[in-house]
């Protein structure tokens, strides 16, 4: 059996070959990562976490009462768990509520439909309004459309949302929800309809942001189930000539404050460094917010906490930030850069969970490419995991991809999202959506990359 070294001849050794030294910080860093990940594994404190937010507070709307019980949740969490410093920071967001939504086929084939408003959408009259439906399969092909064929009509935009592990379906999809109001509403279209950003196949439809332009008249926007839609486009195969009676009663209630909360374990030696490890806090008001974003609350804020329990703190600091009003437009990421925007040469690297409870797969690094192959080498442990080791483009993720234009450096630690976006923005983001052995892979994999990225003497700027 080997036997170590007396700690002071080790010392003296190091010392005087640094490269030696080198190595063995190496390796320790390894073994205590390697340590973190089997703790995790180990430990359900990422479900409690998802549990308590889901249960104890729920849908957590930004702007609503909910979202400020969340707030003073997050608080009383961190706090509990034993974090150096929590502390918030104000983020003004604006108020909107759902209201009610119905909308019925008139003619030819009169049935109700399942469908929700769009966040940020108007209303439409009290009594409803009626209108004949104009379908288009994409937004581009709304854009392309002739007035005649939209003015006084309810658009349709019937694009299928494709199923990815990487979630890039919903990329292809969106740009609907987001600006079909603005396109449709160019051509004289009061009011759009579309079909719902996701992957299922349940009766439920998916919310979600959409913008208006000031210069641009603001009508209703919602979006039907998928089986609706469905039933809606066969209906149009029959005929040209359908008609929808269409109900919405959002409001919109001026401004109020929220907050950024955040929490931090302290760095041993270089405290002003920062390793930011972010989710964020609010949620749409449908479901419970379990996968988008309670689950990645608890992700980062258990791998922080089992950093903050070591023995030795690493290098620099670890700071979760559970960001405000991601959902309407990821405000809460915009206020945070420019709260510290004098701060950012001191954040070292940040990566956000904010993409459900399934299990990581990949890392993505967004480093300098000089110092690329050394950095992805520092996470090799990963691989023992179940996690491959990416490229060199990551996004961060949410309000993280805000980050690289400030210089920072970022990783995308990728989940899969083959089902996200079955349970994305509907009743149906509940808390047994989430796996605690997947969720616990994920703390293990934040707990590694943030704690060697903590210690990392690696110069991992400039971005380009």
């Amino acid at each position: 059996m080997r036997k170590s070294l007396p700690i002071f001849i080790t010392s003296l050794i190091l010392s005087y070959f640094p490269n030696v030294a080198c190595a063995e910080s190496s390796n320790l860093n390894q073994k205590v990562a390697i340590d973190l990940s089997q703790k995790a594994l180990q430990s359900d404190l990422a479900y409690k976490i998802t549990e308590s937010l889901t249960v104890e507070v729920g849908p957590r709307l930004a702007g609503s009462p909910e979202n400020a019980v969340a707030v003073a949740w997050a608080e009383a969490k961190l706090t509990s768990l034993g974090f150096d410093k929590v502390y918030k920071e104000p983020v003004v967001v604006p108020v909107w509520q759902r209201g009610e939504a119905s909308a019925k086929v008139i003619s030819p084939y009169p049935q109700n439909l399942v469908l929700t408003a769009l966040g940020g959408s108007v209303a439409t009259p009290k009594e409803g309004l009626t209108a004949k439906i104009a379908r288009f399969d994409t937004l581009d092909a709304l854009k392309h459309a002739s007035k005649k064929n939209v003015a006084g009509k309810i658009v349709f935009i019937d694009q299928k949302t494709e199923r990815f592990k990487t979630g890039a379906g919903y990329g292809k999809s969106v740009a609907g929800r987001v600006n079909g109001a603005i396109e449709a509403a160019k051509l004289g279209a009061v009011a759009i309809v579309i079909r719902s950003i996701g992957t299922d196949h349940d009766r439920l439809a998916h919310t979600g942001m959409m913008h208006y332009d000031d210069k641009v008249a603001k009508i209703p926007a919602a979006a039907l189930s998928n089986p609706d839609a469905d039933l809606l486009n066969a209906m149009l195969t029959r005929t040209d000539d359908v008609t929808l009676q269409l109900t919405l009663t959002p409001k919109s209630q001026g401004t109020t404050a929220t907050y950024n909360v955040i929490g931090e374990f302290t760095g041993a030696s270089k405290p002003d460094e920062i390793v930011l490890l972010g989710a964020h806090l609010d949620s749409w008001d449908e479901g419970t917010g379990a996968i988008d974003d309670a689950s990645g609350v608890a992700i980062v804020t258990a791998a922080a906490k089992l950093i903050g329990e070591l023995p030795q703190r690493p290098a620099r600091t670890i700071r979760v930030v559970l960001f405000a009003a991601e959902e309407i437009g990821m405000i809460g990421g915009k206020a945070y850069v420019e709260r510290h925007k004098d701060e950012m040469a001191k954040h070292y690297i940040a990566a956000e969970s904010d993409f459900g409870a399934d299990r990581i797969y990949r890392a993505d690094l967004k480093v300098a490419a000089s110092v690329f192959n050394e950095a992805q080498a520092l996470l090799t442990s990963l691989t023992a995991i179940g996690v491959e080791l990416g490229d060199n483009n990551a996004r961060g993720g949410s309000e993280v991809s805000l980050l690289p234009a400030q210089g920072v450096p970022v990783a995308s630690l990728r989940q899969n999202g083959q089902d996200y976006f079955d349970y994305h923005h509907t009743p149906n983001d509940t808390l047994d959506k989430v796996d605690p052995a997947a969720l616990a892979q994920n703390v293990a994999v934040y707990a590694q990359f943030a704690y060697l990225m903590a210690q990392s003497e690696l110069v991992l700027r400039p971005l380009k």
